[in-house]
């Protein structure tokens, strides 16, 4: 009868450890399944007619060809950065920039490990120095050491020409989306509605937007977590041997 307890005892945990590497795999190590989530009415589809219509009569749009020609989803749920960075080298024409995460990961010097980032995604500092590692140029901005004004104006000048990319840290919930820290590129800025255009890669569940400047930017201005007051921000990447005039935002 005891064997039996025992041999009970170890099916039950190897059925629990089975099913809870299986949902581990399922939240965090699958490709995300398809499931394309509502978006808030402030929200601005680009598939839409008036999302055609705001990129149609944008005349800040000099990454848009580039990014989209280049751009890859997400292909795990904290894999944002992962996609945003291969969207962003590829876009700035690095030579031999990776195509896939397992290229991105794999040169020696790369530090950040897949299964790391796979459950708690990567910081902007991460991300840049996992950018610079492929050769790219790179400048990180806490949102907390500019301000709206200064980042409307940079992002103005970096979508008027060609050759840097614009790469945001935020909190989906200030866009009024599911909570969720999220990294993607900016692909356009239309002045009039004083909007920009988020190249949003998790595909899966948002498509591109159309979003107020003001709300990105308190959308990264958010801090990290409840336990610190460091906030999120955003990247410029470019080519480190065709480096533009982008100096860092005024916050005076």
């Amino acid at each position: 009868m005891k064997r039996r307890v025992v041999v009970g005892m170890t099916v039950v945990l190897a059925l629990a450890l089975t099913t809870g590497a299986g949902a581990v795999w399922n939240e965090y190590l699958r490709t995300p399944a398809p499931g394309m989530l509502a978006l808030p009415t402030g929200l601005v589809p680009l598939a839409s007619s008036e999302g055609q219509r705001l990129l149609a009569e944008s005349d800040h749009r000099a990454d848009y060809d580039e990014l989209m020609a280049s751009f890859v989803p997400q292909t795990r749920k904290a894999y944002c950065g992962v996609a945003s960075a291969i969207t962003a080298l590829n876009a700035a024409g690095i030579d031999d920039a990776p195509r896939d995460a397992a290229a991105l990961f794999a040169p020696a010097e790369v530090r950040l490990k897949p299964m790391k980032v796979s459950f708690s995604g990567m910081s902007l500092r991460a991300l840049a120095g996992l950018l610079r590692t492929h050769g790219a140029d790179v400048e990180v901005f806490p949102a907390s050491a500019t301000n709206v004004a200064s980042f409307r104006e940079l992002a103005r000048a970096n979508l008027g020409r060609e050759g840097d990319y614009l790469l945001v840290n935020y909190q989906r919930e200030h866009l009024g989306q599911v909570r969720m820290g999220h990294i993607s590129p900016i692909a356009a800025y239309h002045a009039p509605s004083d909007r920009l255009l988020i190249l949003d890669v998790a595909a899966h569940r948002y498509p591109p937007v159309w979003a107020e400047l003001d709300q990105v930017w308190r959308a990264m201005h958010a801090p990290l977590n409840a336990r610190t007051t460091t906030t999120r921000g955003f990247v410029v990447v470019r080519r480190n041997d065709a480096r533009a005039s982008a100096s860092p935002p005024s916050t005076s």
